[in-house]
């Protein structure tokens, strides 16, 4: 997938109010990370943004990153420790698969939008939204 095309389809509004809708049912943070340059592992740099951005600061370590690297056709997904130890490998295996399918028939948004509904209903399910719950993380689409 060409970059410059990924990014003309992305539905930046759509995404950034799945992520508050999700958001809005549990404490649970979720992002979305688009690198424009090549990757060598996704998976590396994506573990990378997490520690960067501070996603591991959430109270209950309960974050979630979608990240893409379209020049690589690559992507992948990180939970923090709190979300991992509660789902286990099957359910980012699910979502994963789920995603591909959605980028393979170039519904980039819909793949985003898609991930980002599954993993709010999962950290909904174990981490339901606090009456002192605050967004601990901003919503919009980081492109860099």
């Amino acid at each position: 997938m060409k970059t410059k095309h990924f990014i003309q389809l992305l539905d930046h509004p759509r995404i950034e109010s799945a992520i508050a809708a999700a958001e809005a049912k549990t404490s649970g943070e979720i992002r979305v990370v688009v690198q424009h340059r090549p990757v060598d592992d996704a998976v590396s740099f994506a573990q990378a943004e997490f520690f960067r951005l501070g996603m591991q600061k959430t109270r209950d370590r309960n974050a979630v990153l979608l990240f893409v690297a379209p020049a690589s056709q690559s992507f992948a997904i990180i939970g923090d420790e709190g979300v991992h130890q509660k789902c286990g490998n099957e359910f980012w295996n699910q979502l994963a698969a789920a995603m591909q399918a959605d980028f393979r028939r170039e519904d980039y948004t819909g793949a985003l939008v898609g991930g980002i509904e599954r993993a709010g209903a999962l950290l909904a399910g174990h981490f339901p939204r606090r009456p002192d719950d605050t967004n601990e993380l901003p919503d919009r689409v980081i492109e860099q």
